[in-house]
């Protein structure tokens, strides 16, 4: 009887245990989500405030320049080269998107140097910076600033968390990069789906990460929060479209065309303004910067001057009126957002090319149906178009297809832009054989290596 009561205790005993055990490993799993829906809230309310900054820069842009027609020529020519001078100063990785600094820092091996592309304290500068380049007028957009961001704030969480041993133990810094990134593109959108197909296609590609389910959770959940927040309005409202007769001769046609006018547009990103200059300037462009900002200034006052304001900021208030079929688009607007856009980039001002390339697609797909005398379905051309010239743009070709069905709500159209968006893409790779993202990436790698090898050298010297 003893020994049938002790085998029993013995057994009662090693259940209760287990259960603890279990009881723990349960708690510690849902200690770790809660801490990563934390940092996706802090990456989703870091977005939303970057937001309502930037709505305000341009709406309050758009009024000065419409009371003031001097504003433009004063704040362009002087505003440009202070920011440029600020982001050399104080945060030299934060010039541009902001997309290429985190596919660098994802790509670098783990040690000291892997963050310091998206390091937290120089990289929350980018939001005042490009703020204060909206305001002036220069054609940038907020959403690759924000990818950017929203890696640094939830690398920077993840690495406080595992400092006090609370959280993300399992989790290596790619995966919280990744996560932060690509919510950072998800609340920024307003587009939950498109952050994860953002983090698939643009920010997997040639990298490893492991794609643990938290991942996924965190861009979800920076996404949803912020549809909890503002409410689950898509990006550009209003949208009502269905497809056109002779619908995939349309879809090619746009695809060609966006696709020619993206490969070229990636391909100068990437070369930079010294490309195009005569070669007895080329060293003067390298070497003077802030200069070279001031004069890109004064050409962008004269595009906006010309163009009545169109060519600033984002772009959105066009491509928004073409899609709800309001938008009388001047002649060659296209082309001068597409080079306002350009010119923005080059004079080394913190700023992205999302909305700006989507503006120029809205656009060229105005132009499009004007030419073409069409009557119904114009805003499905410019729909088509802005996938496709998005795609040609970044040759994420998916990730511009959900994107641009997300933010518009033209799911019923979502075959038709994955076959423009990837057909531009094509075309767009005889022009611009490497995605521009990875390709200016693949700059910051190298000079984030160049820059810890001359500190070595330098430490080794003074030893």
């Amino acid at each position: 009887m003893n020994v049938f009561l002790s085998t029993h205790f013995h057994k009662l005993k090693r259940k209760i245990l287990h259960k603890l055990k279990q009881t723990q490993r349960l708690s510690r799993k849902t200690l770790a989500f809660i801490f990563l829906l934390v940092g996706a809230a802090f990456v989703a309310l870091v977005s939303l405030a970057f937001a309502e900054a930037a709505d305000w820069a341009l709406e309050e842009n758009a009024r000065l320049v419409q009371e003031y027609p001097w504003f433009a020529w004063v704040v362009l020519p002087l505003g440009l080269p202070l920011i440029v001078w600020l982001t050399r100063r104080f945060a030299p990785y934060t010039s541009g998107s902001g997309i290429p600094q985190v596919l660098a820092s994802l790509s670098l091996p783990y040690g000291a140097q892997k963050i310091r592309p998206i390091a937290f304290m120089q990289t929350i500068l980018k939001i005042p910076l490009t703020f204060l380049g909206m305001l002036a007028g220069a054609s940038i957009g907020r959403e690759g600033p924000s990818v950017q961001v929203g890696a640094a704030v939830m690398a920077a969480w993840g690495a406080w968390c595992k400092k006090h041993n609370l959280a993300f133990k399992g989790m290596q810094e790619n995966d919280l990069i990744a996560a932060g990134a690509a919510g950072g593109l998800a609340a920024a959108f307003n587009a939950p789906l498109a952050g994860v197909v953002f983090a698939i296609e643009e920010l997997g590609r040639g990298v490893l990460l492991r794609w643990e389910r938290q991942i996924f959770i965190g861009v979800l959940a920076a996404g949803f929060i912020q549809v909890a927040i503002q409410g689950n309005n898509p990006y550009f409202s209003g949208f009502h479209g269905t497809e056109l007769d002779d619908m995939l001769i349309w879809v090619l046609v746009c695809g060609l065309i966006c696709g020619l006018a993206g490969g070229l547009f990636a391909r100068l990103l990437y070369k930079g303004v010294a490309s195009v200059s005569p070669e007895k300037y080329r060293g003067w462009v390298r070497q003077h910067p802030i200069l070279l900002a001031g004069l890109i200034g004064i050409v962008l006052a004269a595009l906006g001057t010309i163009y009545q304001g169109q060519t600033f900021g984002t772009g959105y208030q066009e491509a928004s009126e073409a899609l709800r079929r309001l938008y009388d688009a001047p002649q060659g607007v296209a082309i001068a957002k597409w080079a306002a856009t350009i010119l923005s980039y080059w004079a080394g001002i913190p700023g992205g090319i999302f909305t700006p390339s989507l503006a120029v697609g809205a656009m060229i797909g105005q132009h499009m149906a004007d030419f073409a005398n069409l009557q119904t379905g114009v805003n499905v051309v410019v729909l088509i178009c802005m996938a496709a010239f998005l795609a040609a743009a970044t040759q994420a070709p998916l990730t511009s297809s959900v994107v641009v069905m997300e933010m518009t709500g033209g799911q019923n159209l979502l075959f038709w832009l994955l076959i423009g968006a990837i057909f531009a893409s094509q075309v767009s790779r005889q022009f611009s054989p490497k995605p521009f993202y990875h390709a200016a990436g693949a700059r910051f790698r190298q000079r984030v290596q160049e820059e810890h090898a001359a500190k070595q050298a330098e430490t080794k010297e003074s030893s």
